[in-house]
């Protein structure tokens, strides 16, 4: 009796160990577009700004001290 006990207990620590390896899909990761270059619309507003891009308003001229001309953040 106890041998078809101890029996029974390994086929089902078996059966649950193959049940458990499972295939988990990787995350899918968002990689966002490049932007496309845009040349300047306007002449540079002072010395140290450069040509840049803003994730949310586009082109523009950033200076490092002063931020984003026209006021972007």
């Amino acid at each position: 009796m106890k041998k078809k006990i101890a029996v029974a207990a390994g086929i089902t620590t078996v059966i649950a160990t193959m049940l458990t390896g499972c295939i988990v899909a990787p995350p899918r990761v968002y990689v966002p577009a490049a932007p496309v270059y845009v040349a300047p619309a306007y002449a540079v507003p002072a010395p140290g700004y450069v040509w840049a891009h803003h994730p949310r308003y586009g082109w523009g001229y950033r200076h490092q001290q002063y931020g984003w001309h026209r006021g972007w953040y």
